[in-house]
């Protein structure tokens, strides 16, 4: 089955990458997704409450309408997200909208929050079972009220998310970005937070913030306070950038959003800063350019309590986690700690 599994990625790797991508998918809804063994115990970590397996989760884009959360889960990694899920379907920009950079390692993207919308997204996660799935929430392109749309997924997903991410940092729907601004910000978490507290309270379902790598100091600052005065868990850094360092493949030039290995040091550096202004009053999640054990420990070392990953499967396959929870695990011992957490803002 592990030859099956590296000969479908290799004939992957050679269609149009959205078509690659559809294909993945169907797959997984068959059933042709690997297995993972058990995770090794010195991974087990808690994220606001959540207990995870380990601290590798799924970004979002990959499971944009929560279809295979199940078989990425029995893949090996220890939290999902899904989406990002608008309240209306809607199409997205037009292809071609996503290029591998093959010399690079990356992954030039605009898709444009291409989904089939709330309904059949919270059909499927109804249904979740166990593990632990996120819902990143985003807005429609033609929506006269963003913010509203924030609160609409907010609803009709309640009881239904483990936790839920509020993309306001994807590049590729105008003026969405401009939402990160602290007045914007601030309304927006507010009203969030509001209709939260309107809702049946069971267990505790933590709110996350996601951002752009492509941010100034005292931006960061900024959003730094409001997450902490709306009493959110935490903020995911981060999402793609629209800067472009140096790159090799013909692709570079292509306008969008871009992710992989350009992006690891970076968002990196990002995710310190935040570190830094949150100053341990909410949790960090990394992401950005993680494709190996050293990456995901890198991240967690500036601060994160737990990693995403995407652009990576693209190539390296979906035996990327195992091996990468596998170097993981080493450098923890390697280094003393006998748990994630002990590893977490350790310098």
């Amino acid at each position: 089955m592990k030859d099956l599994h590296g000969l479908a990625t290799y004939a992957l790797r050679n269609l149009d990458p959205e078509d690659a991508h559809t294909l993945a998918i169907k797959g997984l809804k068959l059933g042709l997704g690997p297995r993972a063994p058990a995770d090794d115990p010195i991974l087990a970590t808690d994220l606001a409450g959540l207990t995870l397996p380990n601290p590798v989760g799924l970004a979002p884009g990959f499971d944009k309408n929560a279809e295979v959360f199940g078989p990425m889960l029995r893949a090996g990694f220890g939290f999902v997200e899904c989406g990002t899920v608008t309240p209306l379907p809607q199409a997205g920009n037009p292809r071609p909208r996503l290029f591998r950079l093959w010399q690079d390692r990356a992954v030039i993207n605009r898709m444009g929050f291409n989904n089939e919308g709330l309904e059949p997204f919270a059909a499927r996660l109804a249904h979740r079972g166990r593990g632990v799935v996120g819902a990143n929430l985003g807005a429609n392109k033609d929506s006269e009220d963003r913010l509203a749309d924030y609160t609409t997924g907010l609803r009709r997903l309640w009881g239904m998310a483990s936790y839920f991410t509020i993309n306001i940092s994807s590049p590729n729907t105008p003026g969405l970005r401009a939402l990160q601004t602290k007045a914007s910000l601030d309304e927006l978490l507010g009203r969030l937070m509001d209709t939260a507290d309107s809702l049946p309270q069971g267990v505790a379902v933590p709110m996350f913030l996601k951002v752009a790598p492509d941010l100034e100091d005292a931006e960061i600052e900024a959003i730094a306070d409001s997450v902490a005065d709306h009493g959110l868990a935490g903020v995911i850094v981060s999402n793609t950038t629209i800067s472009r360092p140096p790159l090799k493949s013909r692709h570079r030039d292509e306008p969008g959003g871009l992710s992989g290995a350009p992006l690891t040091a970076l968002s990196t550096r990002v995710l310190g800063q935040f570190r830094e202004a949150g100053a341990g009053r909410f949790l960090l999640i990394g992401a950005g350019g993680i494709a190996s054990g050293a990456d995901a420990y890198a991240k967690l070392r500036a601060g994160a309590a737990a990693v995403q990953l995407y652009s990576a499967l693209a190539y390296e396959g979906p035996g990327l986690v195992v091996r990468i929870k596998r170097d993981l695990a080493a450098r923890l011992r390697a280094d003393g700690f006998g748990s994630v957490a002990e590893a977490v803002g350790a310098r």
